[in-house]
């Protein structure tokens, strides 16, 4: 293995931990992030591993399933976007193609989740269905700012015109405790 790839390898097996950020990112509640344990063991499992060093990226692609202490990410597609100047610095990591991130009963589902770790912002665009035992919520863009705290869904999506199950709209079904 040259050293180029050798350090690529380094450099991935390293910003891969940040893979739980999306994971312990995109859940129905904002505060539970704090309770995830973003050291646990990550557990990976794709079709195909490739490290694109010049364009300072690494992909699994082929049917990706991350796991990490009672999380799990599956996607088709799961990009690490990183900058090698000073070190590692992972930039954002991206979940493509039927993304679903899971944890007990709370679930969220949509057509792509980005996590900007510069801005500490999570963004889950087209389709996006979140439930929650049987709470239910779906529209076209979820957002969680991690900085505020504040998550918002709304009913469409810049990234995705047009691809919300939810005609635009925000959908919701909740229980209401009977006593």
């Amino acid at each position: 293995m040259k050293l180029s790839s050798t350090r690529a390898l380094q450099r991935f097996v390293i910003a891969f931990a940040a893979t739980c950020a999306i994971a312990g990112g995109i859940q129905l509640h904002a505060q539970a992030i704090s309770g995830h344990n973003s050291r646990a063991p990550i557990n990976v499992d794709a079709g195909r591993f490739e490290i694109q060093d010049r364009q300072d990226r690494a992909v699994f692609s082929g049917g990706v399933v991350v796991q990490q202490a009672g999380l799990t990410v599956r996607a088709d597609r799961v990009t690490l976007l990183y900058s090698s100047t000073a070190g590692v610095d992972i930039n954002r990591i991206v979940a493509s193609g039927g993304v679903t991130v899971t944890r007990g009963s709370e679930r969220a589902q949509g057509n792509t989740a980005i996590y900007d770790l510069n801005r500490r912002i999570i963004t889950m665009v087209g389709n996006v269905r979140l439930n929650q035992s049987a709470n239910r919520l779906s529209g076209g863009r979820l957002v969680i700012d991690l900085n505020s705290g504040v998550s918002s869904v709304d009913g469409g999506s810049s990234a995705s015109p047009g691809t919300s199950e939810s005609g635009g709209r925000v959908r919701g079904t909740f229980t209401v405790p009977q006593d």
